[in-house]
């Protein structure tokens, strides 16, 4: 089977020498197996997206020596893809709205004595999970802002095997989806959170390899959970290692000192950041 993977970048600053990494890494896989690389544009935060970072981002691509199929697919076009997926889940009853604000959710974590936390930090705790149907509905008629979230207990009630996936850094994995407790998936102004766009996109993009940094290893136990419930199809991980300063920090895209425009400004050669990347 040919492989089929993709990069996929946030229009929200300059890339760095990690997206670099990241790129030529998954362009590499497809090219060694006879497969396809695809870029994926993950614009749907439109408040931080901008035209410029996406026109620089396909330069610095290019620029790397980078080819992809076109067209390219931008999460802003396809909002009906996450509303169906959150449909599915919905019909389930494995959703709920959520009008905590963040400070009301850190004040019910501060009061309680053993808050269970997660990859993220403390897991949310639960406040809006059984809040009455009629409650809810009158909140949202009155125009209260409002996140939904995924019961991932019961939702984990309705898996009926144990989820698995396959780690090509680190082999086989057994998937435990309730460390990250009742995540949001949707809000008002973003249709949908990653974890929900990331799976659906993989599979309408016929994905069979995810090429990404290790930071993301923890949330691929969500995706494997995602996945089961929506009957999506389950590909192959690479949770790549990642780029570092000096001090062994993971570079941001507020980090312009590393970012490809300036080192491109600077004199840097295609070659030269290929051999600054790990190998």
């Amino acid at each position: 089977m040919s492989v089929v993977t993709r990069f996929a970048p946030s229009p929200t600053g300059w890339l760095h020498l990690g997206h670099a990494y990241a790129a030529i890494l998954a362009e590499e896989q497809a090219s060694r197996n006879n497969g396809r690389f695809l870029i994926r544009l993950e614009d749907i935060d439109s408040g931080r997206s901008r035209p410029e970072y996406e026109t620089a981002l396909f330069e610095d691509l290019a620029w790397l020596g980078l080819t992809w199929e076109l067209p390219v697919r931008r999460q802003s076009e396809h909002q009906g893809d996450y509303r169906q997926a959150l449909t599915q889940l919905d019909s389930l009853g494995l959703l709920y709205p959520c009008f905590c604000t963040r400070r009301e959710i850190q004040d019910e974590i501060a009061r309680a004595s053993q808050a269970p936390h997660g990859p993220d930090g403390p897991l949310y705790p639960g406040t809006c999970r059984n809040r009455n149907l009629s409650e809810a509905a009158d909140f949202i008629a009155n125009g209260q802002p409002y996140a939904m979230r995924l019961n991932v207990e019961k939702a984990i009630s309705f898996v009926d095997k144990e989820l698995r996936w396959e780690d090509a850094a680190r082999g086989p994995q057994v998937a435990s989806p309730a460390i990250f407790g009742d995540v949001v998936l949707a809000r008002k102004d973003t249709p949908a959170s990653y974890h929900l766009a990331v799976v659906v996109d993989d599979a309408l993009q016929d994905i069979t390899l995810v090429t990404r940094g290790e930071d993301l290893f923890e949330a691929t136990h969500l995706h494997r959970l995602l996945q089961d419930l929506l009957k999506l199809p389950v590909p192959v991980w690479h949770h790549h290692s990642l780029v570092t300063d000096e001090k062994g920090k993971r570079l941001a895209k507020r980090d312009d000192a590393r970012s490809l425009r300036t080192l491109r400004q600077e004199g840097w050669t295609p070659e030269d950041i290929r051999a600054a990347l790990p190998r």
